[in-house]
């Protein structure tokens, strides 16, 4: 007999498509929570059950229940929204939520603070819009991210085109969310064709943990292609999009002290001409659905099914299933994975404007009203918002002739100094954790912006404070502001505490090493100023930081996930 399925299995087999008892769980006025299956099944409709961890010792003294309550997700392919669907967010945030918007790593919108009684309100709010939730979470593929400023030449708006139909395609087909949350209404541009409630790609069970898909257009990586569980690098020649190198294995997430467990970079493991894209996404999604650890989720990423397997016989599952006879990986290089701020202009003549948003929340400081300031621009603004892969923003699509208004605005509510911050702060990012992440073990969005300040000092006093170097903090294993391919990264281990990361690619190419574990602010400074005195006077000409520092032996460089545990060869 083989091993026994996941705990989860059981409850997406008996789901009947998603369903579960969520309506009755919704229903009931006595807790504050939902039933314990239905936590399963709410992620995949785009929510997550959580509770606020500053009040948990306090509610539990006083024989109070948690204060539960809900983190609601959008599904936003390539980051894009009009100026009405982010005035709508923004109503949705302030009637439903805690009144703060969050812009995650993975281009979408993130609400916190919602209670039960206001959960379907807020999801159907966020619906009003013509934006839903459904798969932006749970067991099956979820946000497609795309290059930020996608207009800025016809190849870029060819490869957003792409991910739009890559993220329809492996949309759940079950008509679950729209009778919970929307009473059955479907959007309209919605065509549901047969049965909804067969699942022609996911089947009965779905996938047997997330997946995660990219397209990114070279030379900068802001997507981390490697990072995702199957990702596709657009190979220009000629001026045209010739296809896409196709990237299968990426995935951030492990567990301390569990070396079994790994983050891991993608394997290049073929091209593709672009018609061909939904046909080798799906056939790497269903592979990954036949084969895939249901058994262990910890276990259960595509990373995994690789490894064990390995790249080749991934790869001929691959051409099997899609028809199509991949060929030889094409020639790329990348030059960063950061984000590039202020005005551009395409090809088109349109201008577009990119700033910094800290750790990706928009809210009103009395310093800086950006929640305000932003939603005016939305009130003005005729073209787009861009979310980018690094939680920042773009105003996009702004004509000639609106580019004074539009500057006016950020100048009034103090939006435009964002990009007065450091180059390390620009390059920086963090999960939420604390108070609401179930999963948090250390701080990471409240504390990273006081502990980059630190840094900078040191930066400037090592005469490097106009380098960039990127810098990400996570307040679990789990990786979700992709720590691992940070120059810098910072994992939480305990209150805090963190593991401290070095050596990743600039560009994200490459995976950081264990440089110390478990250490507090005071370690964490006194283990990088050195470092960065060390670079200052040794680099080489254009060499980055995480380069320098597997050159000088500070840290060994990570040829590949299974090895990411081995013993240390630090100096």
């Amino acid at each position: 007999m083989g091993a026994k399925l996941s705990d989860v299995e059981r409850i997406k087999a008996a789901s009947r498509h998603l369903r579960g008892t969520l309506l009755e769980s919704l229903a009931d006025p006595v807790s504050g929570a939902i039933a314990e299956d239905d936590t399963q099944l709410s992620k995949f409709h785009g929510t997550y059950q959580q509770d606020d961890r500053d009040l948990r010792s306090e509610r539990k003294r006083q024989r109070l229940e948690p204060a539960y309550s809900f983190m609601i997700r959008a599904r936003l392919p390539g980051g894009i929204c009009s100026p009405e669907q982010w005035l709508n967010m923004d109503r949705v945030a302030a009637e439903q939520a805690n009144g703060s918007i969050r812009l995650t790593t993975r281009q979408s919108f993130q609400l916190h603070g919602v209670i039960k009684s206001k959960l379907k309100a807020a999801i159907a709010g966020i619906n009003r819009a013509m934006m839903d939730t459904i798969a932006a979470c749970g067991d099956v593929n979820r946000n497609v991210m795309a290059p930020t400023v996608h207009t800025l030449t016809g190849l870029h708006r060819e490869v957003q085109a792409h991910a739009d139909a890559v993220s329809t395609h492996l949309k759940p087909a079950t008509n679950a969310y729209y009778e919970i949350w929307l009473d059955g209404e479907k959007l309209p541009q919605e065509n549901a064709t047969g049965d909804i409630d067969v699942e022609p790609i996911y089947g009965r069970t779905y996938l047997p943990r997330k997946f995660k898909i990219g397209f990114v257009v070279p030379p900068q990586n802001d997507t981390d292609i490697f990072s995702q569980d199957l990702g596709f690098i657009a190979i220009v020649e000629g001026g045209d999009l010739a296809g896409y190198n196709v990237v299968v294995g990426g995935g951030m997430g492990m567990s301390h002290g569990e070396p079994e467990t790994y983050p891991r970079l993608g394997d290049v493991i073929g091209f593709c001409g672009p018609d061909d894209v939904l046909a080798v996404a799906e056939a790497v999604v269903t592979t990954q659905r036949d084969f895939g650890d249901r058994t262990n989720r910890k276990h259960a990423r595509l990373k995994y099914t690789i490894d064990d397997r390995s790249v080749e016989w991934f790869r001929e599952q691959v051409i099997e299933r899609s028809g199509v006879q991949l060929g030889s990986p094409r020639k790329f290089a990348f030059a960063g994975n950061g984000d590039v701020y202020g005005w551009q202009q395409d090809d088109a003549g349109k201008w577009h404007y990119t700033l910094f948003i800290e750790n990706g929340r928009v809210s009103d400081r009395s310093d800086r009203p950006l929640l305000t300031g932003l939603r005016k621009i939305a009130q003005a603004h005729d073209g787009e918002f861009r979310l980018t892969p690094n939680q920042n923003l773009t105003i996009s699509n702004v004509a000639t002739e609106d580019k004074a208004k539009i500057e006016a605005l950020l100048g009034e509510f103090k939006i435009a100094n964002t990009l007065q911050a450091t180059p390390l702060r620009l390059h920086s990012m963090a999960c939420v954790a604390f108070p609401t992440c179930g999963l948090a073990m250390a701080e990471s969005e409240r504390y990273l912006p006081s502990l980059i300040d630190k840094l900078d000092a040191a930066l400037a006093a090592a005469g490097l404070a106009d380098d960039a170097i990127t810098i990400r903090m996570t307040g679990c294993p789990n990786g979700c502001a992709r720590p691992y391919i940070a120059e810098i990264g910072l994992v939480g281990k305990g209150p805090g505490t963190y593991n401290l990361y070095l050596g990743a690619g600039f560009a994200g190419d490459r995976l950081g090493a264990l440089y110390r574990e478990n250490i507090a602010e005071a370690e964490i400074l006194a283990a990088l100023e050195p470092l960065f005195a060390q670079y200052k006077s040794e680099r080489q000409a254009d060499e980055r930081f995480g380069s320098f520092l597997i050159r000088s032996g500070v840290v060994r460089e990570i040829d590949a996930g299974r090895n990411f545990h081995a013993k240390e060869q630090n100096a």
